[in-house]
């Protein structure tokens, strides 16, 4: 195995990367969550999808002495209109739930954008907006969208429940403003302005990488007039911003080209953008100058609600119908100390299995060793490749990035559960075989896997939608072609009813 340049070899074994021992805790109210924070004086840290902080932690840039799970509190993964018709969604609501939720699509499309743009569908369904939120990176995706619906955060710690302004509550990369014992429980977007419409937009180097510059945008007409324009953007300053001075240059205005060359060269003027790896500043300048002329000009050509749809158009979606694999499991609460290990009860591949563990035990790991189910693949470790993508709950999940004791009560399928008992293999597997769709085979069952999850959310998906949701399944042998046509040939045999 190839060392992964930012990782200790002290933490490595033939098969996996170990994080730090911790003990970890599964609190079932809020309350007990912050009472767990305050009793653990140092080195504790909440966690609900994961997906940031168990990289940060294989990095070894964090060693939590403690985790707090957030995943079997009740109604942390809501989403609802309130009384005042204003729409809230619990901080551990899925990203993947929100891309497609309908009250999201329907009044803050640049919300379901932007999270339409996360790295890959496995972080899509395992990230959580309130963890996108609480990782204050200058390049997340969701923030811009939420400064443009002047959201507003619901926090709740010792002293009871506080409420600020989503633009005041990152002071830098990685700093909140959460003070101790403190919980962000609540994201409540107010009700969009009448007619108005929204759009996220980012230029990345690569599909599933983080910004190299971002923008959201909401704009309302008035007539031939602009009455309303709210500009976010980020990967340009060291927190996602707001720009008034633009805002406010095109607020009242018509239209026109002289208009908007002006308030893109403002918006280039305003930022404080850096070099770094994946552009530079100059360049950076000249994107958001750019970004923001196409993006007030497409918002205003197309009117409300039809300037930017879906790139997964044909993907069922229902209130509440893609929970994330943070919300709440069945089984009884989990207190592991260090160095402790406990049973954990769950399904594999239909078999009731009980399994020792420890806290900081991973579950690809305890596939593998364990179970001896090596069909899940080790890759990067770092949730980059997919290779070791297997189903929680019916979802496709990075078994690498999640700990064992989290998958309690759960149903989890590897690529061995998708054969039958004879031996027959999955339509998906035989279209792989017959379509050459594979090389070293080494990334082949996270890629049926993944592709199986979207099965599961359409019957029909278009080669768009195929392609977009296996943005972050990595394959360096065969290229995608190939894999597209065996997918999309054993759909085509399924419609038509030819065997397989």
């Amino acid at each position: 195995m190839t060392e992964h340049p930012h990782l200790n070899k002290n933490h490595m074994t033939n098969t996996h990367i170990l994080v730090n021992d911790f003990a970890y805790f599964e609190p079932a109210t809020v309350e007990e969550a912050i009472e767990l924070l305050l009793q653990v004086e140092t080195g504790a840290y909440l966690i609900a999808g994961g997906t940031q902080l168990l990289i940060q932690m294989k990095m070894e840039r964090d060693a939590p002495q403690a985790l707090i799970s957030l995943n079997k509190i009740p109604g942390l993964d809501d989403i609802y209109l309130n009384d005042q018709g204003e729409l809230e969604i619990g901080a551990c609501a899925g990203i993947h739930t929100l891309r497609h939720h309908p009250l999201v699509r329907a009044d803050y499309l640049a919300l379901s954008q932007a999270c339409e743009s996360f790295g890959s569908s496995q972080i899509e369904i395992m990230a959580t907006l309130g963890g996108n939120l609480c990782t204050a990176s200058p390049a997340s995706d969701t923030v811009p969208a939420l400064l443009v619906f002047d959201a507003e955060l619901v926090i709740v710690g010792p002293q009871g429940e506080r409420r600020l302004p989503a633009a005041a509550f990152t002071h830098g990369p990685g700093r909140v403003d959460l003070r101790k014992g403190e919980i962000l429980t609540k994201i409540i977007l107010p009700t969009p302005p009448k007619d108005s419409t929204s759009a996220f937009h980012k230029m990345v180097r690569v599909v599933a990488d983080l910004a190299k510059a971002s923008m959201a945008i909401m704009l309302t007409k008035d007539g031939d007039r602009i009455s309303e324009c709210r500009l976010a953007y980020g990967s340009v300053a060291p927190v996602v911003l707001r720009l008034p001075e633009v805002e406010n240059m095109l607020r009242g205005q018509l239209v026109t080209d002289d208009l908007l060359a002006m308030a893109g060269r403002k918006a280039g003027e305003s930022i404080s953008p850096i070099d770094d790896i994946r552009s530079t500043a100059w360049y950076r300048r000249q994107v958001v100058d750019v970004m923001t002329q196409d993006a007030v000009r497409l918002l205003w050509e197309s009117g409300p609600g039809k300037a930017n749809g879906s790139m997964a158009e044909g993907i069922t979606s229902h209130p509440n119908g893609n929970e994330p694999l943070s919300s709440n499991g069945k089984g009884t609460h989990l207190h592991l100390q260090r160095g402790e290990r406990r049973a954990v009860e769950l399904t594999v591949n239909g078999v009731h299995r009980r399994l020792e563990v420890a806290p900081h035990d991973l579950l690809l790991n305890v596939l593998r060793d364990q179970l001896h189910l090596t069909g899940t693949k080790y890759g990067c470790g770092i949730g980059e490749c997919s290779a070791c993508t297997v189903h929680v709950d019916g979802k496709p999940a990075l078994s690498c990035l999640m700990l064992a004791v989290s998958a309690h009560g759960k149903e989890v399928v590897t690529i061995e559960g998708l054969q039958k008992p004879n031996g027959e293999l999955d339509p998906i597997q035989e279209a792989f075989i017959e379509e050459g769709a594979y090389q070293c085979g080494y990334c082949t069952p996270g890629i049926v896997m993944t592709v199986k999850g979207l099965l599961k959310e359409t019957s029909r998906p278009s080669e768009a939608d195929l392609r977009d949701y296996l943005k972050g399944n990595r394959c360096r042998c065969t290229g995608y072609t190939s894999i597209v046509r065996a997918v999309m040939a054993s759909l085509e045999k399924t419609q038509t009813g030819e065997p397989m």
